[in-house]
């Protein structure tokens, strides 16, 4: 295969585009950095950003080239189909579950960051340690996202991975260095209309080639491969419930997401913002599914392409790239790798900008450095955006070690940050101690579960753990368990050591947190952040005080309902330890499913 030269052509232009873009919203942000602090312009916009315009960036949120490949190939593969495709559901109740709950209590306190309500409540420090997942997480989607595009260009351009990468990264590091979340977002509108046009206009041709079988057909009936609407076995049905509530709840604690709405001009902005693009990022998948049904419904040996079929030879990561280089015409399949390249660059950058302003605002401002002028808070931030995104590209190169990377981080945000960001919004009173307790608990918990695409092999075999050529693989929910016993970890600690404090059990002088001289407002303040301003409870005449001693009735029920989770956790873990044996495996159960497989 040659060189595509008007492939490559089209694709500088696109570039050339997209960069002039960034350039000219860097410069339009420079006017609006004299009026308010420029570090907060950079991270959250000056907290007026245009309607359309954060609508256009908060869809793109997710809807990056891991977004639109994963779709197309999850329909594509024969062993999933159709029913597995849950990202473009889970995202989309994401971004409206996090408006409906979320966004009012963070914009309503004109927060910078996520990280900005974790350390007001449980301290710079725990902060910091809580700031070690989304950033480890948000490097490695750059990356993943990265080596996505290095596999197109492979396939369409014939060109090295490797250059796509570089130029991608220094693309996307350059302007968002310039212009920070103007960039992000004013580049984002281009991005995301380019993707919805390229991949509607190849979605004709692939389906009128002369080589696929009708799709409305094989969505039902076995032709070339299995029917693409797939099925989930009643054994993996644990499995399945388990992923979609990871997409749903693991997608609201992450800075890619709060630093659009965050930048909203009000709080009812805000949340109208995540609706609708929840909406959006639900369509935004269509292309890409049937994209993936006519994969499936296609006679490879009809193409240039051949046999073996790409799921055969391994390809399928790579099947939307490939339905647009063999069953459309050159020129459509062009604006189809622009569509793919715009997705990359819509995620990439916010991911980048995630990383580098959680560092400068919560670490380096915070921690390192209390008395740091505006100034060198803006240089930092771009130093760490050079840093961060050298290493991404770096890390792009090894794309299958790093996808797998990608999704354990996703999984460690989820059990553990999740349950952290909802305690400090909607729990009153849980403290510093909780929070650390909760965090290496919901750390070991999952460490021990194992971790199949990483070789790590579980010590803790729950209900269901069955053995399939000799990798084990977890089909109870472990994902929601351990985040629900995170959850209930933190609550339990934080009551439990709170009363031995207030009860003189413990010495005060080993409270080195100092949680008994913070002060917290209860079920008042609960409502409070929850509600709008008109529905809260000032409006009523409810007066926030602090709580007594003794704890209102809700909030002993909270506390009843984590120390019994912690409990029942403890007595779990303590009767697997005590059937276990060295040189034995941890076992939760005794499942038939796994003794068989272990004949």
């Amino acid at each position: 295969m040659a060189l595509n030269i008007p492939g490559l052509v089209a694709l500088i232009v696109f570039y050339a585009i997209t960069f002039a873009i960034g350039i000219w919203a860097s410069w339009k942000s420079k006017k609006d950095r004299k009026k308010g602090k420029p570090s907060e312009m950079i991270i959250v916009g000056g907290r007026n950003m245009n309607f359309f315009i954060g609508l256009f960036t908060a869809t793109a949120t997710w809807v990056g080239g891991v977004y639109i490949n994963g779709t197309a190939e999850t329909v594509y593969l024969p062993t999933r189909g159709l029913v597995w495709v849950q990202a473009p559901i889970g995202f989309a109740l994401s971004l409206v579950i996090g408006g409906l709950f979320f966004v009012n209590p963070m914009r309503s306190k004109n927060y910078v960051t996520m990280m900005d309500p974790l350390q007001e409540t449980y301290g710079n420090m725990i902060g910091s340690l809580l700031f070690i997942p989304p950033l480890i997480g948000d490097i490695f989607w750059f990356a993943a996202i990265l080596a996505s595009l290095g596999a197109t260009m492979r396939v369409i351009l014939d060109i090295g991975g490797y250059l796509a990468i570089i130029i991608s990264a220094c693309t996307v590091i350059l302007y968002t260095l310039l212009g920070g979340l103007y960039s992000v977002a004013y580049t984002d509108v281009i991005q995301l209309i380019f993707i919805m046009l390229s991949l509607w206009i190849c979605v004709p041709f692939a389906l009128l080639n002369s080589a696929t079988e009708n799709i409305y057909y094989t969505a039902a009936q076995e032709s070339y491969q299995a029917a693409w609407t797939g099925q989930v076995q009643t054994e993996y049905l644990g499995r399945w419930l388990d992923d979609f509530l990871y997409l749903v709840l693991g997608s609201i604690p992450w800075q890619i997401y709060f630093q659009r709405v965050l930048s909203a001009s009000s709080p009812r902005q805000a949340r109208l913002i995540s609706y609708l693009s929840g909406l959006g990022s639900f369509l935004m998948a269509i292309p890409s599914v049937l994209i993936g049904a006519v994969a499936a419904s296609t006679d490879w040996n009809q193409t240039s392409y051949g046999l073996p079929t790409p799921v055969e030879r391994g390809e399928s990561a790579m099947i939307l790239p490939l339905v647009l280089h063999y069953l459309c015409p050159t020129y459509i399949s062009i604006g189809g790798l622009g569509a793919i390249a715009a997705a990359v660059m819509s995620s990439a950058d916010s991911a980048l900008l995630s990383a580098s302003s959680m560092f400068a605002h919560n670490i380096y401002r915070k921690i390192l450095r209390k008395q740091a002028t505006e100034k060198e808070v803006v240089c930092i931030m771009r130093v760490s955006m050079v840093v961060f995104g050298a290493a991404a590209a770096g890390l792009a190169f090894y794309s299958h070690s790093i996808y797998d990377l990608w999704f354990l981080s996703g999984e460690l945000v989820y059990a553990l940050l999740f349950p952290q960001l909802f305690c400090v919004l909607f729990i009153p009173n849980t403290n510093t101690y909780g929070s650390a307790a909760g965090f290496l608990f919901g750390f070991l918990l999952r460490l021990l579960a194992g971790e199949p695409s990483l070789k790590i092999p579980p010590v803790i075999h729950y209900p269901g753990c069955s053995l399939v050529d000799g990798v084990y693989i977890q089909l109870f929910p472990f994902k929601t368990f351990t985040m629900l016993l995170t959850l209930g970890t933190i609550v339990a600690v934080s009551y439990l050591v709170a009363f031995l404090f207030k009860r003189n059990i413990l010495p005060r002088r080993w409270d080195v947190c100092s949680i008994i001289e913070e002060n917290s407002y209860g079920i008042a303040t609960l409502m409070s952040v929850l509600l709008p301003e008109d529905l809260g409870p000032q409006s009523a005449g409810i007066t926030l005080q602090p709580p007594s001693s003794e704890g209102s009735g809700a909030e002993v029920g909270v506390a009843w309902y984590g120390i019994a989770t912690l409990i029942s956790a403890l007595l779990l873990v303590g009767h697997c330890l005590q059937s276990w044996a060295p040189g034995q495996q941890l076992q939760l159960s005794g499942h038939p499913s796994l003794k068989a497989s272990q004949k």
